[in-house]
C-alpha cells in the first residue's frame, strides 16, 4: 500500500503545556490504525491536527500525500496519479502537502473535502427531519446532482443497514441507529480518509459491535484508510490492522494490535482498597410509582409501571436494564427532571421527608437542589475556564483564592492529582481529554455539595484505566463527603465493582433487587449479552 499520511515529530502545547509530543507515524492507503491510551493521552487533540481541524501544531508537520487535478479542485489518493480526474477529465498530478503549512491554505481545504471525523458523543444530526433527508443534506453540501440524490442515499443507507429506518425522524432513533446515520452522512462525502474518535463510546456493546463492523465494511468497501480511538479493546482488535499507544502524549508503542492491548492493560491494576462503609438510614423512598405516555403509534405507554424502592444515605444502588426497560424514566423522575403519573417519590433533607411529585418551591423545588445529575451527554461551558465551570458558571460566587481552593479540593475528588487539578484550572474544556472532561463534570456535580448524586452512565467514554479513576472518585466522595450514589449504567463490570445494591428492570417494572452480585446472577442471557462489557 501506499503512504497517505505521514506525521513527522509532531508537537503540541496548550499554554506551554506539552499535550503531544514528537509523534511520527505513517499511516497507508486504506489502512485502519487504531490509537489507545487513557484519557489524557492525546488522542483527541492527535486526530483534530490529521483531520486540519482547531488550532496548528507547536512543531512537526503532517503531509498528505495526494494526487491534485490540474484543472478543477477534485483530490484523489497518490496512487492514482497520472489518472484522468473523475470529475471534469483533467489529469491527475502527484503532491506531497503539509497539511498545516500556511502556503498549502487551498490545497487544505481540498483535502479536508475528502476527509471525515466522526466525533465522540456528538451525533451532529438534522433532528427533526428523516433518516433519508439527513443523508441528502451531506450530499446537498458536496454539490452531488439534485436529481441523484435520493437513489445515493438510499445506497448509503443500505451501507450501513439502516433501510428500514430510512423514513424516521432522527431524534427518535436509539444511539446505534443515529451513529450509523451519521456514518452515512460521512460516506456520502466519499472520504479516502476517516477520523473515528470513540465513535461508540455511550453504546451499550452489542450496539457497538454492529457500529463497529460497519466502519470496517465501509473502509474496505470505499478504500478508506482509517483512524480509530477507542476504549474498546474490542474494536482496535478487530478491525485494525496496526495499533498505537499513546502515553502521556508520546508514543509509547506501535505494533499489532493485540500486542498494543495488552501493554495498555498492564497499567489497569486496581490495587486500591476501601473500608467497608456503614450505611445510614433511608433518604430516599419510593412507593408504587408510575409514568404513562400517550402515543399514536403504540397508545398506553407504561414507562415506569409501579416500582418501589428504598435507597439509604451513603449507599451506592444500581438501576439496569436493558434499552427500554424504563430506567432512564426513572431515573429523571428520582431528579425531579419529569412528574410521575402517579404514586409518590420521597427524599428525605435533613429531618422532613420531601414529596417529589408536588410542585413547589417547599417541595420538588427544593429536593432538586439537593440531587445532583450527571447525564452521559454533559456539557461543559465551552468559552469558559475549568475554574469558572466550577464556580462561577454555575452560580458560586467565591472569592477567587477560596474559589481556587474549593475546585482543587473537588477535582482530587473527581479522581485527579492535586497537581492535575492545578493544572488544569486554566484551561478550556476543548484543551482536555474525554476522559477528563467527564470528571471536570463530575466535580461540577460535586461542588454543590448535594446529599443524592445520580449518575447516567457514567463510564460511557472511558478508558479501562480511567474507569478505575472514576471508581475512586466515587469511593473517595463516598468516603470523604458522606455521599450518596444512584448510578444507571448498562456496563456490568462497573455495576458489580462499585454498588452495594441494584434494581433490575424490565417493562417498566422492577423484576429483581438486592445485593448486586444477586441482581446479576438474576440476567437472562440476552440481557447479558447486551449489558455484559466485553472482554479487555
Amino acid at each position: 500500500m501506499a503512504p497517505l499520511i505521514t506525521v513527522e515529530n509532531l508537537n503540541k502545547e496548550f499554554n506551554g503545556t506539552p499535550v503531544l509530543k514528537n509523534i511520527s507515524f505513517v499511516l497507508e492507503e486504506g489502512d485502519i490504525l487504531g490509537i489507545i491510551g487513557r484519557s489524557g493521552a492525546g488522542k483527541t487533540v492527535l486526530m483534530h491536527l490529521i483531520r486540519g481541524v482547531d488550532e496548528a501544531p507547536t512543531s512537526g508537520r503532517i503531509i498528505y500525500h495526494i494526487s491534485a487535478c490540474n484543472k478543477c479542485s477534485h483530490i484523489e489518493l497518490q496512487s492514482r496519479s497520472g489518472e484522468k480526474c473523475p470529475v471534469c477529465g483533467g489529469e491527475l498530478i502527484s503532491e506531497d502537502v503539509d497539511l498545516w503549512d500556511e502556503k498549502n491554505a487551498k490545497l487544505k481545504r481540498r483535502i479536508m473535502t475528502r476527509t471525515a471525523i466522526m466525533f465522540q458523543r456528538t451525533f451532529a444530526l438534522y433532528g427533526d427531519d428523516r433518516v433519508i433527508e439527513n443523508v441528502m443534506h451531506a450530499l446537498n453540501d458536496i454539490n452531488y446532482p439534485p436529481e441523484k440524490q435520493v437513489s445515493r442515499a438510499a445506497d448509503l443507507l443500505d451501507e450501513v443497514r439502516l433501510s428500514h429506518r430510512m423514513m424516521h425522524i432522527a431524534r427518535d432513533l436509539s444511539g446505534g441507529e443515529k451513529q450509523r446515520v451519521v456514518l452515512a452522512r460521512q460516506l456520502a462525502k466519499e472520504p479516502f480518509m476517516l477520523c473515528a474518535d470513540e465513535p461508540t463510546g455511550t453504546l451499550d456493546p452489542r450496539t457497538a459491535n454492529i457500529v463497529h463492523q460497519m466502519l470496517k465494511d465501509a473502509s474496505v468497501g470505499n478504500n478508506m484508510a482509517m483512524m480509530v480511538s477507542s476504549h474498546f479493546s474490542q474494536i482496535i482488535e478487530e478491525i485494525c490492522s496496526r495499533a498505537i499507544l499513546l502515553e502521556d502524549g508520546a508514543v509509547k508503542r506501535i505494533g499489532k494490535p493485540h500486542e498494543i492491548i495488552e501493554s495498555f492493560m498492564e497499567d489497569a491494576l486496581d490495587n486500591e482498597t476501601f473500608e467497608k462503609c456503614k450505611i445510614g438510614e433511608d433518604i430516599l423512598q419510593a412507593r408504587d410509582v408510575l409514568k404513562r405516555y400517550i402515543t399514536v403509534d403504540r397508545g398506553m405507554i407504561k414507562a415506569v409501571d409501579g416500582v418501589s424502592f428504598n435507597v439509604s444515605e451513603r449507599e451506592i444502588f444500581g438501576i439496569i436494564g436493558t434499552s427500554g426497560a424504563g430506567k432512564t424514566t426513572l431515573s429523571r423522575i428520582i431528579s425531579g427532571i419529569i412528574e410521575p403519573t402517579g404514586g409518590e417519590m420521597n427524599i428525605r433533607i435533613g429531618d422532613k421527608w420531601i414529596d417529589m411529585t408536588k410542585p413547589g418551591i417547599e417541595n420538588r423545588g427544593r429536593a432538586k437542589s439537593y440531587i445532583g445529575l450527571l447525564h452521559q451527554e454533559y456539557d461543559l461551558y465551552p468559552h469558559r475556564t475549568v475554574l469558572d465551570n466550577l464556580t462561577d458558571s454555575i452560580g458560586l460566587e467565591f472569592p477567587k483564592e477560596l474559589a481556587m481552593r474549593k475546585a482543587i479540593i473537588t477535582l482530587k475528588m473527581a479522581g485527579f492529582t492535586e497537581e492535575k487539578s492545578k493544572d488544569i484550572l486554566n484551561r478550556l474544556p476543548d484543551q482536555l481529554s474525554e476522559g477528563e472532561k467527564h470528571r471536570v463534570a463530575l466535580a461540577q456535580v460535586l461542588i454543590r455539595e448535594p446529599r443524592i448524586i445520580l449518575l447516567d452512565e457514567p463510564t460511557g467514554t472511558m478508558d479501562p484505566i480511567t474507569k478505575i479513576d472514576i471508581k475512586h472518585s466515587i469511593m473517595h466522595a463516598r468516603e470523604e463527603m458522606d455521599e450518596t450514589f444512584i448510578v444507571v449504567s448498562h456496563d456490568m463490570d462497573f455495576v458489580r465493582d462499585i454498588c452495594d445494591r441494584a434494581a433490575l428492570m424490565r417493562n417498566g417494572k422492577i423484576v429483581k433487587i438486592g445485593p448486586t452480585a444477586e441482581v446479576l446472577e438474576f440476567l437472562t442471557q440476552e440481557e447479558k449479552e447486551i449489558m455484559s462489557k466485553p472482554e479487555s
